[in-house]
């Protein structure tokens, strides 16, 4: 009869357990562990997101979090250079009442757009807030789907649209009141 050697006796239980199905603790176990290890998921620069997919989906949100981040950079930036260059150009100082005036003019639209600029930045936030929660794309009257296109053409839609035409007429009437 042959020897058999601690090592081989290794190897033999090794087979013995590879060989055995496992139990269902087991599968599971195994399950939440990939689930808990889960690798990022990377997309395509360019990817759009499909109606066959599974409504947001991670690739989904992966989307619309890096397309609202860059949308963010971009009014930032432009809200920074619109502020560095508007205090630059200062034609208040100007003995000219008419160049006042059109400086006056001109400041007043800038601020006004900068402050539109900024409420967006604001929107945005929350919008990357929802990702994170997982609301992201569905309405927050309603919790219906908003919808791939609504989302492509305004990635900080909050409602469906028809409860944005709701919230549209109820604002229309109380700013009547």
């Amino acid at each position: 009869m042959p020897k058999v050697t601690k090592t081989k006796k290794k190897v033999i239980k090794a087979k013995i357990k590879e060989s055995k199905k496992p139990s269902k603790k087991t599968v599971k176990l195994v399950k939440k562990l990939k689930e808990a290890k889960k690798l990022p998921i990377r997309i395509s620069k360019t990817y759009i997101p499909k109606d066959t997919e599974k409504y947001m989906c991670e690739k989904h949100k992966i989307f619309f979090r890096i397309k609202l981040q860059e949308w963010r950079k971009e009014l930032v930036k432009a809200n920074n250079e619109a502020l560095y260059y508007g205090s630059m150009d200062d034609n208040s100082i100007s003995a000219d009442i008419v160049d006042q005036a059109s400086s006056y003019t001109d400041k007043n639209v800038e601020m006004k757009a900068i402050n539109r600029q900024i409420k967006l930045i604001s929107e945005i936030d929350k919008a990357l807030i929802r990702i994170k929660d997982d609301t992201y794309g569905y309405c927050l009257d309603t919790a219906e789907k908003i919808g791939l296109k609504r989302l492509m053409a305004r990635p900080v839609a909050k409602y469906t649209i028809a409860a944005q035409e709701k919230h549209e007429k109820n604002e229309k009437v109380h700013a009547d009141d």
